[in-house]
């Protein structure tokens, strides 16, 4: 028996791929390939170059694999984009993912893990942000994986369907020796960005918006390591497969760091000065996003390990100074 893993060869899906395989579990890949490199799957995975809305295609490879649980990562994630492209993600993300689930429905597949975001909430009333609080995304990208979540709830209830709906905070860091990180293009996220100062790539970082309602003036965002992101999938997953029930999860760490913190720990790590420079706000920032990781702990038993702010630069630090790839 198989875990399909869609977008198993982007940045989190293929961590999650080497942490299936050091599990002893079986996975294989679907990926298109578009935002996903191949060289992130490892040799002997069964991989399959497809859009999951390829319904025959997807469908045939349930089937020869005998999948009994999917692992669904493969969407569009950039929230700016979705607001000037918002078609192209509704189709990319929702509308494919149901083509998705009308093959895991039609294989008699039991189990659904989706890759949810933070998104779905949209500007928090309160924080940290428990499960409970209500969901106004204000972005496509977060209309579509609500769109998505709620489907899950309506298949659970008529068909039996069990799903986690895993909502990520700010997934960093990377898993090196494997080979394994963030390998955007564009590259939009803090981390990667402020490596890339470090590394002579760009001249500078620009902080957006100084005059937040927090300490320190810049935004507060809860980082996660992408390693332990995988580790909660695999508890997930197992979850599920005993019969655990299913629902929405924050996978964070309770803790928000500000964007002026970060800065500090790459200037730490890499010991590059790494210039900053002060824009304005961008809209729809929230001053704080920080989760309540109460439920994921007592469903899953899921804690963070390799998430301190150090670590997951140090760990990202050494991707990027790994020998470039294609």
């Amino acid at each position: 028996m198989s875990v399909l893993v869609t977008g198993g060869a982007g940045y989190i899906g293929s961590h999650v791929v080497h942490r299936l395989c050091a599990a002893g579990r079986a996975p294989v890949v679907i990926d298109s390939l578009v935002t996903g490199h191949r060289d992130a799957v490892p040799p002997g995975v069964p991989f399959l170059e497809a859009d999951v809305a390829d319904r025959p295609r997807v469908a045939a490879f349930l089937a020869e694999h005998r999948v009994r649980a999917v692992l669904h990562f493969a969407a569009l994630s950039v929230v700016g984009e979705s607001v000037t492209t918002p078609r192209r993600y509704y189709h990319g993300n929702l509308v494919a993912s149901l083509a998705l689930l009308e093959c895991v429905l039609d294989a008699g597949v039991p189990v659904f893990v989706l890759s949810s975001t933070a998104a779905v909430y949209g500007l928090p009333e309160s924080t940290p942000i428990p499960e409970s609080h209500p969901t106004r995304p204000i972005s496509p990208y977060g209309a579509t994986k609500l769109a998505l979540e709620q489907a899950l709830a309506a298949y659970h209830h008529a068909y039996g369907l069990r799903y986690a709906a895993l909502r990520y905070f700010n997934a960093a860091g990377a898993e090196a020796s494997a080979g394994l990180g963030e390998r955007h293009a564009p590259e939009t996220h803090l981390v990667p960005l402020l490596l890339s100062v470090a590394l002579g790539q760009r001249p500078d970082i620009t902080v957006h918006g100084t005059d937040y309602d927090t300490p320190d003036g810049t935004c507060v965002r809860d980082y996660i390591h992408v390693c332990d992101l995988a580790d909660a999938h695999l508890a997930a997953l197992d979850h599920l497969e005993n019969g655990g029930d299913s629902g929405a999860l924050n996978l964070g760490t309770g803790t928000g760091h500000s964007v002026h913190e970060v800065v500090l720990a790459a200037r730490r790590v890499t010991g590059h000065a790494i210039p900053v420079v002060y824009g304005p706000r961008r809209l729809g920032d929230p001053s704080i996003l920080v989760a309540s990781p109460r439920l994921a702990e007592e469903r899953l038993g899921f804690r963070p390990r390799r998430s301190d702010l150090d670590e997951i630069v140090r760990d990202a630090w050494a991707f990027h100074r790994a020998p470039r790839r294609p």
